[in-house]
């Protein structure tokens, strides 16, 4: 089976070089890209801030500090997955494209590497400071109202949180969001089906609490693995640790036993009740909309408050309605692991896949294959929509032929307007898993808890039984192409 497409840059070195959020900042100010802002406030500054730098595939990373209203030190960093970091942050050159890192991304980590189980330690820079009991109080922390119509302070969008299942034993990072509520209280948006939700179902069952340690501010790595869907019962630090060829040194919280990494910036520990709910919302969600409006949520009970000197809180914010920093690494990550499902489930010849940016990088990917044989073309459209990195929420899948190119979307979508017919070219799966931040569930579903909607998989390629008869294109060859611009590339600078 072949399932590369040949990228020459699939042999490229990476090394992941920092092992938590300072080392990797350091990184980012030796790019030149990292820029400073004193005085803003969390109440509107950081929030507009973030609209006018997270939509920029090159806006620079962004840190506030001395924040109105919050302890000295005390910082908020905005957008680490953009201009050449983006590159640094997977531990790859900067010249390569965004296609060119997600398949490197594949070939270096996904194909081969194992997890490498986390080592606890006794001692760690995320435990300078323990508050507990009285002195606890989270709303200290820089947390901003990130969009105008935001129902509250949001401290956790660059967030990842850590529970252990009951029955089986094994841990869990998930990314879920978190709004302060008060000085020990914040919420945890687990949304149905995901790892940390079926964790929560089970102990409630037992009535008991469950155990949560979340983490606020971190490794790069850890918190985009968080965002990302690991396999049923495999730990994302783990995960990451082997990406690292090294395993992630963790603490173990003095209240609940949890490991968490133990150069992580701020950690909150306690537990989610089963009988204990608060109004959460709106927050303008990935979708670009408040789908999921203000509705009951679990929480967490902080009962213990772990930061290292001067913390840094990571702020990721969704903004919708067009690619923004959350977007952009899953587009990345997420594309990389769709294709390595792929060729698990025995698709030949899938030459890219492309989670566009738009809709969040879930809602609409391309695949290009060479195609080998009738159905060819279904076969691969199904698995796309559905396999373990896709389900969530994927609502439209276009396969196409080896000469478009998906990650460009005017080229994907041309190969869909004029290679395909409507009422031949496309199939629906109904009842797929879809996502609370979803705005075109209906009422009336929403309410039941029916949160499921159609797939649509498009056939773009030619069709197979007459291919060898469809009408050539103008599109010039990659050799054309490359004499083009050798040639004449310098009438678009001005520079003879």
């Amino acid at each position: 089976m072949n399932d590369s497409s040949g990228n020459p840059n699939s042999n490229v070195s990476a090394s992941i070089a920092y092992d938590d959020l300072r080392e990797w900042l350091a990184r980012a100010e030796l790019l030149g890209e990292v820029r400073n802002v004193r005085g803003a406030n969390w109440q509107e500054d950081i929030g507009l801030a973030a609209e006018a730098v997270l939509r920029a595939e090159d806006g620079p990373c962004v840190v506030f500090d001395d924040i109105e209203g919050c302890p000295k030190g005390f910082r908020v960093l905005l957008n680490m997955f953009a201009g050449v970091r983006r590159n640094m942050t997977l531990g790859f050159p900067d010249h390569l494209t965004k296609w060119e890192l997600s398949d490197a991304f594949r070939e270096t980590y996904l194909k081969d590497r194992k997890p490498l189980k986390h080592e606890i330690v006794e001692h760690g820079p995320v435990l300078e400071n323990i508050i507990t009991g009285d002195a606890i109080d989270v709303t200290k922390f820089p947390a901003p109202v990130w969009h105008e119509k935001d129902g509250g302070r949001y401290i956790g969008t660059g967030t990842y949180s850590i529970t252990r299942d009951p029955e089986e034993d094994w841990l869990n990072a998930g990314a879920y969001r978190a709004q302060v509520f008060d000085k020990n209280t914040v919420g945890i948006l687990m949304a149905p089906g995901h790892h940390g939700a079926i964790h929560c179902e089970k102990y409630f069952k037992r009535g008991q609490p469950m155990p949560v340690c979340m983490v606020l501010g971190g490794d790069p790595l850890c918190f985009f693995y968080g965002g990302l869907e690991a396999p049923y019962g495999v730990f994302e630090i783990d995960v990451v640790g082997g990406l690292r060829g090294r395993p992630m040194q963790m603490v173990r919280g003095k209240v609940t036993g949890l490991p968490f990494p133990a150069g992580a910036e701020i950690v909150l520990e306690g537990y989610v009740l089963p009988d204990k709910r608060m109004v959460e919302g709106p927050f303008g969600e990935w979708t670009g909309h408040y789908a999921g409006g203000a509705k009951p949520c679990t929480v967490l009970d902080i009962k213990a408050i772990y930061h290292r000197n001067a913390p840094i809180l990571v702020g990721v914010p969704p903004m919708g309605a067009g690619p923004d920093e959350m977007a952009r690494y899953r587009a990345v990550m997420r594309s990389a692991t769709i294709k390595q499902n792929m060729a698990l489930a025995g698709v030949p010849d899938v030459q890219q896949v492309w989670c566009h940016e738009i809709g969040g990088a879930r809602m609409f990917h391309g695949v290009s294959i060479k195609q080998r044989y009738p159905g060819h073309a279904t076969q691969a459209g199904h698995i796309a929509a559905q396999c373990g990195a896709s389900a969530y929420a994927s609502k439209y899948i276009v396969v196409t032929d080896d000469d478009v190119d998906v990650t460009n979307l005017d080229h994907l979508l041309w190969a869909m307007l004029t290679r395909t017919d409507p009422k031949e070219s496309i199939q629906f799966i109904e009842g797929s898993w879809d996502s609370p931040a979803d705005p075109r569930i209906p009422p009336e579903k929403r309410a039941a808890g029916d949160l499921t909607h159609s797939v649509a998989i498009i056939d773009a390629c030619r069709p197979w039984h007459w291919r060898d008869k469809f009408p050539p294109t103008n599109t010039p060859s990659p050799e054309v192409a490359r004499k083009a611009r050798e040639k004449f590339g310098w009438l678009l600078n001005g520079k003879a």
